[in-house]
């Protein structure tokens, strides 16, 4: 769905707002949108002090609400970047983005990442955002789709690789965690031919 400004001044959605039921839970997934910038700063930081799986703790690379308000205008305005939402009773518990490259020789993949709130694990909402976000790069004409994941995230891994990623690379010794070791981080592709 292409970009188009709303009667509230705002863009319209990049994707087709979906409602999912999953174990007795409703959510909503759509394009984020510039009011969502308060909610997007409060539950990062939540985030990342419920999961070692992301590459931040708790108050580190921190982003505040108009530096949220700037990246989703930037994401709306550019046509390779996606940034979704997930929302249960008009409160974001997940997000997801892929950020493209304007450069011609990386035009044709983004980069994909996801978090959700440990609260709302096991509704499929990350499972839901990528399926949107694949969905979008298919109808976009983007023809790869990689991410990074943590070596002992497997419920991750197993999930990106049913939805055809491939494991492309190993970052050894990549990140030390709160105890004290080291682990290595997956590079995962999904090529779309």
């Amino acid at each position: 769905m292409d970009e188009q400004i709303n009667g509230e001044g705002e863009y319209a959605m990049k994707i087709n707002k979906q409602e999912i039921n999953v174990n007795g839970a409703t959510y909503i997934i759509r394009s984020a949108i510039h009011k969502d910038a308060r909610a997007l700063s409060e539950i990062r930081l939540q985030i990342d002090e419920e999961t070692q799986n992301l590459d931040r703790e708790k108050g580190e690379d921190f982003i505040d609400v108009q530096g949220f308000e700037q990246l989703i205008k930037a994401d709306i305005e550019n046509k390779r970047n996606l940034f979704l939402v997930a929302v249960v009773h008009d409160r974001i518990v997940g997000f997801s983005r892929c950020e493209g490259n304007q450069l011609k020789r990386f035009a044709h993949k983004v980069e994909f990442g996801v978090c959700v709130l440990k609260d709302y694990w096991g509704y499929g909402i990350g499972k839901n955002l990528l399926k949107e976000s694949i969905a979008w790069t298919d109808s976009n004409g983007i023809k790869k789709i990689t991410l990074n994941v943590l070596e002992t995230n497997e419920k991750a891994i197993n999930l990106y690789k049913q939805f055809g990623f491939k494991t492309e690379g190993i970052l050894e010794n990549d990140k030390v965690l709160s105890d004290g070791l080291y682990y290595n981080t997956l590079v995962m592709g999904r090529f779309n031919v």
